[in-house]
Order: structure tokens, then sequence, then C-alpha cells
């Protein structure tokens, strides 16, 4: 069964709004992961914001996709990615992400992301801007 989405305004903030993002190179992964999901055929990508504590990307998800399963691979492939750089090149500020959760050593991605159906032109427009 193919589920039609409308496009969705999606928000992702790091943990406690730490400004890992200020960083070109978890800017980059994320842009690459972005340009994966895109040439998979997951999503249809009309716009995106990296700032320094959060991001806001305009996608729809694509046919064939769950909402759900997308939003959650992206987050945790970009988390995955950023935890290995940090591992490597700076344990100190890897620290400030540690967390004591049963499923994870690390977190990088606050909890619980918005994601809000553009029904309308309208909608999608004022998001955009």
């Amino acid at each position: 069964m193919l589920t039609e989405y409308y496009p969705q305004f999606f928000t992702a903030t790091i943990l406690e709004w730490k400004p890992l993002l200020k960083q070109d190179k978890y800017k980059d992964i994320i842009i690459d992961s972005l340009r994966f999901l895109v040439q998979q055929n997951r999503v249809k990508l009309y716009s995106f914001v990296i700032m320094p504590t959060h991001i806001h990307l305009i996608w729809q998800i694509q046919p064939g996709h769950k909402r759900e399963n997308v939003q959650r691979d992206f987050l945790k492939y970009t988390a995955q990615k950023i935890k290995f750089d940090l591992l490597e090149n700076d344990k100190q500020w890897l620290q400030q992400f540690k967390v004591d959760a049963k499923d994870k050593r690390y977190q990088i991605w606050e909890r619980n992301p918005m994601s809000t159906d553009l029904y309308n032109h309208k909608a999608f427009l004022q998001k955009l801007e």
C-alpha cells in the first residue's frame, strides 16, 4: 500500500540546544544525508536551513516509505556520524552528549522532533519564508 504524505515542516534540535552545528563538517553530514534520501527517492526536499542548535526542513515523504522510518533513519544516521567524529576528534565535546539511558550512551538529537503537515499552499509558503 502506497501512502501519500503532504509536504511537512520538520524541526530537529540538538540535545539541550547545544551549538553543535556551528561546525561545517556537521552541517555537511546533514546535507549528505538529505542528498542520499533524495537520491534514494525517499523524500522530495523543498528547502532546509541549518542553524547552530537545530534544523528546519520542508520535505515530502515519497510513496512507499513511512514517515516514521525516514525520520528515524535520518536522525539516527546523522547522530551516529557526528558521534563517531566527536569520538575521534573531540572527546571532551562528546561528553556534553552523554546520557543515562538504557538504549544509548550518547544522544545528539532531542527526542520527539516536530513534524507538521502543510495541508495547503498558504501554509507551505508561510513556512518556506
